[in-house]
């Protein structure tokens, strides 16, 4: 990062660096490092669209209203519109521009048609201004206004919503768009977005200024995550009546995947309690070092939300906070979660982005949403950092497609727009099985699943640690020595430590198990070993192999595609979904064998 530029408008001086406490290490004490260079290339350039992709944490409010400011200050505009996501993000918004010398109403309505001259600009909801397009156009027509779209992804949310934003805000001055997570996986365009065509006929969206969760890490800015995933036997009835058992997270179809991460988040089960449990021993050990941090639980619906509590209730002795979405009070909870120093809190979907709650740094992934937005959006919550050494901890069911976000965290993405389907593994299927995706999820295969099944049981087990795009942990037992071993690491550790300690605790586990298979050991159970069955081996090496293959691309930038194309080219065989235990064993040591060579 460059040092701070002295011909950067540093705002008003009341405005903290959002904030003084959590400023990243080596900045300026007005701004971080990132939002003085944002802010210098903003006002050398001028530019009427301003598109800011900065990682959840890293302080995308700061810098608009520091833009805001200034503007105002220069009298290039007369008010300002800010958009939010969510009613809560408003009432957030007015009250950190009042920080910043900006008066912003956070109850303003379009039907209204104006405010009184108290406010030098309103604060409304994508879906308000969808409502009423015209009565915001008119008044952004009547001042010189800049309107910032906080989280402009939603713009693409739905096509009305869309059309309302760009009807409202065309006539706009300055348009600042900022978000943490700008990919969708649909085809909406988010409006005042610039989309350029590459080589590949494929568009994708272009950020103005980009910072990313891997920089903004190695700044200090972010804690980092540590995932915790939890597998364990699933059992339930479906439709017809038949009774099914699986393991989660081992290869199924989409629709049993879905049905049996529903079955582990059944409140009724084991699964929940089992986990909430280990969540709440990591967050008293996270505690000795960070005495305030607090806890989130992220649930499906509010039925679920309410039992969760219940079971916290149960195993913490204190009842936690719950948030509800339709619940007037939900923003003065937030508020109040915010300052206090309780332990937890379960929320339905609208804490999940946007919402600063800095002493929250345990969280557990309960909602069966597994879109890479609404990953990357609910991880934002828990990686804003107030001081060095801070880390944070997410349990997450042991999904492969959530995995697969974990071990990405750092990987920067844009919206595309017509997107071609690929083959990058080469496998023959991929299409086949894309389209066959499509066709079920159009048929609404999955939609609806609670009319579908009903789940009879569940029991939890730690399956691994997710960090750094690096697996860790050999599947212990729920409360296994090893398991306990993960959930005690301290609470206060910088990222390379974090990776120090992980290896330190695998190879432990490792050790100890090859202990106990020894013949005459006294720590093992049963003398004589149960052999897995061959699909059960093979799906234990395809897993290893994919998880190795993350760690590569996490090191080296290159898609996962083409490595597992590398290692078929030295050793042939077919794509991975194909390749018999033999020739999985092969590309393991291969690639055990690459990242050996790279350390050296």
């Amino acid at each position: 990062m460059p040092s701070v530029d002295s011909s950067v408008p540093a705002g008003p001086a009341v405005l903290p660096p959002a904030y003084p406490d959590r400023a990243a290490w080596g900045t300026a004490s007005k701004l971080r490092a990132w939002q003085a260079e944002a802010l210098k290339l903003y006002f050398d350039s001028q530019p009427r669209d301003f598109l800011a992709v900065a990682t959840p944490g890293a302080g995308k409010t700061t810098f608009a209203l520091t833009v805001a400011a200034e503007l105002l200050h220069r009298r290039l505009i007369e008010r300002v519109t800010v958009v939010t996501p969510t009613e809560h993000l408003k009432v957030q918004w007015a009250e950190a521009a009042d920080k910043a010398g900006i008066a912003i109403d956070p109850a303003f309505a379009g039907r209204r048609g104006k405010t009184n001259k108290d406010f030098q600009g309103v604060a409304v909801t994508y879906a308000g201004v969808a409502a009423n397009p015209l009565a915001f156009r008119v008044r952004t027509e009547r001042f010189k206004t800049l309107v910032i779209l906080d989280e402009v992804h939603h713009g693409g949310d739905a096509l009305s919503w869309g059309e309302g934003v760009r009807e409202a805000f065309e006539p706009a001055a300055r348009r600042l768009c900022l978000t943490g997570t700008p990919f969708r996986s649909d085809d909406n365009p988010i409006p005042f977005v610039t989309y350029e065509t590459a080589h590949d006929g494929v568009a994708r969206s272009k950020a103005d200024y980009t910072y990313g969760y891997g920089h903004a890490l190695q700044d200090h800015v972010v804690r980092p995550v540590i995932f915790m995933s939890y597998s364990g036997e699933m059992r339930w009835r479906t439709k017809a009546g038949d009774e099914v058992a699986a393991r989660l997270g081992e290869p199924l179809t989409k629709d049993l995947t879905a049905q049996a991460l529903r079955t582990a988040l059944d409140p009724a089960g084991e699964w929940m309690p089992a986990v909430l449990a280990a969540a709440d021993k990591r967050l008293t050990e996270v505690r000795r070092h960070m005495p305030d941090a607090g806890g989130l639980v992220i649930s499906g619906d509010q039925n679920t939300a309410r039992a969760y509590a219940k079971t916290l209730r149960e195993i913490t002795g204190q009842a936690p906070t719950v948030v509800l979405s339709d619940e007037k009070a939900a923003s003065k909870k937030i508020a109040k979660f915010s300052a206090d120093e309780s332990r937890w809190m379960v929320a339905v979907r609208m804490v999940s982005e946007g919402v600063d709650v800095p002493r929250l740094a345990v969280g557990v992934y309960a909602t069966p949403t597994s879109t890479p937005l609404f990953f990357a959006q609910a991880v934002g919550r828990f990686v804003r950092a107030r001081k060095r050494g801070e880390t944070a901890s997410v349990f997450v069911p042991s999904v492969t497609r959530l995995l697969s976000f974990a071990a990405e965290m750092e990987v920067e993405r844009d919206h595309v727009l017509g997107r071609k389907n690929t083959n990058e593994d080469g496998d023959i299927f991929a299409l086949e099985d894309d389209l066959l995706a499509k066709a079920n999820q159009a048929e609404g295969a999955s939609d609806d699943l609670e009319a579908k099944f009903e789940a009879l049981g569940s029991d939890a087990s730690f399956d691994r640690v997710v960090f750094d795009g690096g697996d860790y942990g050999t599947g212990g037992d729920q409360a296994s020595d090893e398991e306990l071993d993960f959930l005690g690491l301290p609470g206060l550790l910088e990222p390379d430590q974090v990776r120090e300690l992980l290896r330190k605790r695998q190879a432990k586990s490792i050790a100890a198990q090859k202990r106990s298979q020894r013949p005459g050991s006294s720590e093992r159970e049963d003398p004589t070993p149960t052999e897995l069955a061959t699909h059960e081996q093979v799906a234990l090496l395809r897993r290893e192999l994919n998880g190795l293959v993350a760690a590569w691309h996490h090191r080296t930038g290159q898609p996962h595609g083409v490595i597992h194309n590398d290692l078929r080219r030295k050793l042939g065989g077919p794509a991975a979904a194909h390749a018999s235990s033999i020739q999985l064993k092969e590309r393991i040591e291969l690639i055990r064998d690459w990242a050996t060579q790279r350390r050296a």
